[in-house]
């Protein structure tokens, strides 16, 4: 990626993920994405933003970075007309909501895929890691999550990945994303608007 750090990646059916999580500090073009530990200064966001869990930066070097949805989606200012910017590395992208429901039924079908996703055990699950088999080689872990109001919750217990797919709901007429959820005690993989 721009900061210098490399990634395994894993084929899966017919398509390669990046089998750890992201971990850079830029958008690919080298615009710097600022770190935010303030609970009161993230809820307040409106342009992309990271920060590791519990801003613990011990965290970053087994999980990585926890972005915000602008950074996912390169929002860098809050100038209408600037372009976004591209968090993914030259050559990826943020998974789109089809790329992961393509993912979930090859592995299987949304009820059993999140086992496949998991890395095997309890080191980065809490007990009783239900379904976990790693026989995709994805190795997800429970990484956690940054609430959109600033703190943290759900390590060991959940993991959370981002996609680039807005979500509309048309009862509400508010505009959201969808993201992939995995459970420490269960096999699915989980469809939800965040």
């Amino acid at each position: 990626d721009i900061d210098g750090n490399l990634y395994n990646t894993v084929i899966i059916g017919t398509q390669e993920w990046v089998s750890e999580n992201l971990n850079v500090s830029k958008y690919n073009d080298g615009t710097i994405i600022p770190e935010v530990t303030d609970p009161t200064a993230w809820a307040n966001l409106t342009t992309g933003a990271w920060c590791y869990y519990n801003n613990d930066p011990a965290n970053g070097l087994i999980y990585g970075k926890l972005y915000n949805y602008y950074a996912v989606a390169g929002v860098h200012d809050t100038i209408a007309a600037t372009p976004n910017k591209v968090l993914a590395p030259i050559g990826f992208h943020v998974p789109t909501d089809t790329n992961w429901t393509t993912l979930s039924d090859y592995l299987g079908g949304f009820n059993v895929a999140g086992g496949a996703l998991k890395e095997i055990g309890t080191a980065y699950w809490m007990s009783p890691n239900t379904g976990a088999t790693n026989s995709s080689g994805f190795t997800g872990l429970s990484d956690g999550f940054c609430w959109y109001y600033g703190s943290f919750g759900g390590m060991g217990l959940y993991a959370n990945w981002w996609s680039s797919t807005l979500h509309t709901n048309v009862s509400t007429n508010t505009e959201s994303v969808w993201i992939r959820h995995l459970d420490h005690d269960n096999a699915a993989v989980t469809k939800n608007a965040a």
